[in-house]
């Protein structure tokens, strides 16, 4: 394919074979540590089909690699064309003024000028405009630096100033995650660990917690991102509020898409119930630009059941969604994904569910592993590609 960037299937599994040789591991110990067996690792290595999410975590495991590794992200010559490879630096040159500001460093702006910068860059995290927040954020990280320095007499001043730090981390880690930038990611997140518990907001630790899930299911320790959605539920009472009630909701989703992806069904299903009954008293809420309810908890089960190859119940639940017009662009992003992957594995058309992802959220469906995944399945499947699946894999770089 015109503009290939190293992103097929194949070279996932050329990645599994390099490492397995590198660790001095025949098909067999390999598939005896992981848990699959010799000649599913064969088809995998040899590109013949690609791992579902527990396999590949549990290959990543066995290899002592993350699950980003063997997928080859970040995507460098797709993040070089789109000028972000440059952007990225500059965010994490800018923790390093976390606790000593620069000599020339002007005055920051006031409490309530910051905050509504920050809500701006929360929108633009929304629609995955990363471009556009990578431009903003290497500023705005050390200005908000600045002013929690200014307040440290306790009082609201310095809760608001924390929590403006708390969010700015938060969307440093969401961006680098998203991008494939691990260790910057973790390092957003280390920031934002130290200023959440200072906001006065526990339910900020919360989502610290939630969002740290994610780069533990990235080492493959999908137990230990369980454990701490645990952990997170169980220091965030349920106060009856409603903001609450869908925080505790969305922790639940998150140990429901790991859980699944730990090939532990029981449990998932368990946490799914648990969400379901939370969406039914919140309704539909977007608090901490989290969008939770009973929409969402559908999107979630269409996610684990792709993730455990149940393609057909995957496809069942998706076909039941009617996104709302206002409805998030990521989230609606993340819906026309999870239809096209479960529509590929079923032998449908999934091409139009990837038209629809990209006009929903560009960068993320550019950027989003399963959709490289989706593509090269469809182009395996394909004798000839038409030339909408050409265009299309040759914008996403595989």
């Amino acid at each position: 394919m015109p503009g290939n960037t190293d992103l097929s299937t194949e070279s996932i599994g050329a990645r599994i074979r390099e490492f397995r040789l590198i660790r001095d591991y025949s098909l067999s110990e390999l598939g005896r540590c992981a848990h699959v067996s010799a000649s599913q690792l064969s088809r995998i290595e040899n590109g013949e089909r690609y791992p579902s999410e527990p396999i590949l975590a549990t290959v990543a495991r066995a290899l002592g690699v993350g699950v980003s590794v063997l997928r080859g992200q970040p995507y460098i010559q797709a993040l070089q064309k789109d000028r972000l490879d440059a952007l990225l630096t500059p965010i994490s040159t800018s923790f390093d003024d976390w606790d000593i500001p620069p000599d020339d460093a002007p005055p920051p702006r006031s409490l309530d000028v910051l905050e509504a910068e920050a809500a701006r860059v929360v929108q633009l995290r929304v629609k995955a405009e990363f471009l556009e927040i990578a431009e903003h954020l290497p500023g705005l990280i050390s200005e908000v630096a600045i002013t929690t320095q200014m307040y440290t007499a306790p009082g609201h001043r310095r809760e608001r100033a924390h929590d403006l730090q708390a969010e700015i981390s938060r969307t440093a880690a969401i961006v680098a995650y998203r991008l494939g930038y691990m260790d910057l990611a973790r390092l957003a997140l280390a920031r934002m660990a130290v200023a959440a518990p200072q906001s006065g907001d526990p339910r900020q630790v919360a989502i610290e917690r939630y969002e740290r899930a994610q780069m533990a299911a990235d080492n493959s320790r999908l137990d230990r991102g369980v454990s701490l959605m645990r952990h997170a539920l169980r220091d965030l009472d349920d106060d009856g509020s409603r903001a609450t009630r869908a925080v505790r909701g969305t922790l639940q989703l998150r140990a429901a898409v790991l859980s699944a992806r730990n090939s532990d069904d029981d449990a998932a299903d368990d946490w799914l119930g648990e969400a379901t009954e939370l969406a039914d008293q919140t309704g539909e809420t977007r608090d901490y630009a989290l969008a939770f309810g009973p929409l969402n908890v559908r999107l979630h089960q269409i996610a684990a059941a792709g993730d455990r190859d149940e393609h057909a119940e995957a496809l069942d639940h998706a076909l039941q969604v009617r996104l709302p017009e206002d409805y998030p662009p990521t989230r609606a992003a993340h819906y026309w994904i999870d239809r096209a992957r479960a529509e590929a594995w079923t032998a449908r058309p999934a091409l139009d569910s990837l038209y629809s992802a990209r006009d929903a959220s560009p960068q993320l469906t550019r950027y989003h592993h399963s959709v490289h995944e989706t593509v090269a399945t469809l182009l395996r499947g394909s004798q000839r590609a038409d030339e909408r699946l050409r265009e299309f894999a040759e914008w996403c770089g595989v």
